[in-house]
């Protein structure tokens, strides 16, 4: 997708030009490498494959703060001390960035975009304001909404839960800021809506009612699908698993509780799984476990992209590096529908000491190539390699015959104990793990 740059009164990132392909021999750090999004790989192009994001949080709010010291990083479009201007500023840098890059999308909180008011009418005047905005910029460089959300974890309003909290008015506090967020992402055009669940979950199990939290939780969601069908939404709902932090167990834990979740509250025919690295980690999964686990059940939605850090209990969000995480992923893919409707979004920061303007350029840079590496390492995986028929071969014995009787549900326990009392004791098969992984190896 061809793009030309954007800029407002201002160049932000004056000494960074369009990035484009210069291919694996180039050593500039601002080209890619093996993202060459024309190229075709397994019937689609690399753009097809990925559909990549830009976070509005991350990559324009953060400014490398943790709990040990203020941030580091001194924004130029922070530079007004008046929040609405600040705001305009940010859109415009956001946009320079997205087509200096030449992703075709991009997501945000409400509240990154636009800053709060004194009161719930106020937040919604300003975010109209800015969406307006945001809307002609689009118009004018083709960059579309991923997705859009509420912010329902940073106010301290939201100290207890937002649909779970056990107070009233915070629901219908956290239901009004939905409400304005899935307005504005129907106005841009947003091909989904996410639910991320920081603070929906507890502490301590003796203060809190779970069976009534998650009841009001699934009585939340369904109205919230309720009044974005009637407004025109014509997108995915997606839920974004995460296991802890900043609660101590959230609600959505991984994709499998999600799921049962979905289910136990009739909301599976609109929502879907937006799926993150790092939360994966934090889950004691891998990454690709919980994309498959999605897929297994038919509600894979997006992806969020990043990396996170095994020896660290908490959520580093540094960007994908990983080729072996990268090649897994699209090995899943490949062998699936893609991402769909959803994307690749960066959900990824650079590192507190990474200060330079630059740096947020090559960590998108380095994501987008080491996932078109992986792709093109998976698709030669799965195209010239046994390892589909070895994967396949491991579940012959249910192709044919009683395997595929059963599989069918066409035989019973007194059956099987018949067939076993047959066949006598199976022989032992081999798993031949190291051969799978020495296999991937060889095309790495």
């Amino acid at each position: 997708m061809s793009q030309n740059i954007l800029t407002g009164s201002r160049e932000y990132f004056p000494n960074v030009n369009k990035i484009v392909y210069e291919g694996p021999e180039s050593s500039n750090p601002l080209a890619f490498k093996f993202y060459n999004e024309d190229q075709m790989v397994a019937g689609k192009s690399m753009y097809e494959h990925f559909r990549f994001s830009v976070v509005y949080w991350h990559t324009f709010c953060g400014t490398g703060g943790d709990p040990f010291g203020p941030g580091t990083k001194q924004f130029p479009w922070d530079e007004s001390a008046e929040p609405m201007q600040a705001s305009f500023d940010r859109l415009d840098a956001a946009f320079e960035f997205f087509t200096k890059l030449g992703v075709p999308f991009y997501c945000f909180h409400d509240r990154d975009i636009a800053p709060e008011g004194s009161s719930v009418e106020k937040s919604e005047r300003n975010l109209k304001t800015l969406v307006q905005a945001a809307k002609q910029k689009q118009d004018e460089s083709g960059v579309e909404l991923l997705w859009g959300t509420a912010n329902l974890f940073s106010h301290p309003r939201y100290m207890n839960g937002a649909a779970t909290n056990p107070d009233f008015n915070v629901v219908a506090h956290a239901a009004a800021q939905v409400k304005a967020a899935l307005d504005v992402t129907i106005f841009l055009g947003g091909k989904n809506y996410v639910f991320w669940g920081g603070r929906e979950g507890y502490f301590s199990l003796l203060n809190t009612d779970m069976k009534r939290e998650l009841d009001h939780l699934g009585a939340f969601l369904q109205k919230a699908r309720d009044y974005g069908r009637e407004n025109g939404f014509e997108g995915t709902f997606l839920i974004e698993p995460k296991p802890m932090e900043p609660a101590k167990h959230q609600y959505d834990f991984d994709v499998s509780t999600v799921v049962a979740f979905l289910k136990n509250y009739s909301l599976e025919n609109d929502f879907k799984l937006n799926i993150e690295n790092n939360h994966a980690t934090l889950a004691g999964h891998t990454f690709s476990h919980e994309v498959q686990t999605a897929c297994n059940y038919g509600l894979f939605g997006s992806l969020d992209i990043n990396q996170g850090d095994p020896q660290n209990g908490w959520d580093t969000d540094e960007f994908l590096h990983n080729i072996y995480d990268a090649t897994h992923l699209m090995m899943i893919l490949l062998s699936e529908n893609g991402v769909g409707n959803g994307g690749m979004n960066f959900d990824a920061k650079t590192r507190r000491s990474s200060t330079d303007l630059e740096d947020i350029f090559i960590g998108h840079i380095n994501s987008m190539d080491t996932l078109a590496r992986g792709l093109l390492i998976a698709d030669k995986i799965l195209e010239k390699s046994d390892y589909v028929k070895l994967k396949s071969d491991r579940y012959a014995s249910f192709d044919t015959g009683n395997g595929a009787s059963f599989e069918k549900g066409q035989l019973n326990l007194e059956q099987l104990t018949t067939i076993a009392k047959e066949i006598g004791e199976p022989e032992k098969i081999s798993g031949k793990q190291e051969l799978f992984e020495s296999l991937v190896n060889q095309f790495l």
